[in-house]
């Protein structure tokens, strides 16, 4: 899949900025994993404290997806480690994001995968299995929704209701 500049769309993109239909997140978010750019189908997974459906998630065919985590923006634990991220290039997801903390740094940089997350923490979470799967996510000042399109690049994240083309 070819890579689209965030800053290019943003500046070509003005009046579908305006509508809504593409959104910008706050910059909020590090970057790790090898790859700063990444895009791909939205999935979506509400958590806090607790990544068990994380792994579910991952432990399932990525054909490109990224993940988007909604976890509460808890700095007080990390919901993706080493294992996920080599997990998530194993199962050929696209990328993480993480409205969380993740662990394990130095591995998930070795990853060919896009990882952003609010921190990194060596706490590990819960492991009770409570959350969502595919529901709408506030994060970082923008609605996400499952299915949208997410952009990701060194400028920052976009989020998109339909696929931009290059």
């Amino acid at each position: 899949m070819a890579s689209l500049a965030t800053a290019e769309v943003c500046d070509s993109n003005a009046s579908v900025l305006a509508s809504g239909d593409l959104r910008v997140l706050h910059p909020v978010f590090q970057i790790y994993g090898q790859n700063r750019t990444f895009s791909g189908p939205i999935v979506t997974l509400k958590v806090f404290e607790d990544n068990v459906l994380v792994r579910e998630l991952l432990e399932t065919r990525g054909e490109g997806r990224v993940l988007v985590i909604d976890g509460g923006g808890s700095l007080r634990c990390a919901l993706v480690g080493g294992n996920m991220g080599q997990l998530a290039q194993n199962m050929g997801w696209a990328g993480i994001v993480v409205n969380g903390c993740i662990r394990d740094v130095d591995e998930i940089n070795e990853c060919s995968i896009g990882v952003r997350a609010l921190a990194s923490h060596p706490l590990k979470s819960s492991k009770k299995g409570v959350g969502e799967k595919h529901v709408p996510l506030h994060i970082a000042g923008t609605l996400i929704r499952d299915g949208e399109w997410l952009y990701a690049d060194s400028d920052g994240i976009l989020i998109s209701k339909n696929e931009l083309s290059v």
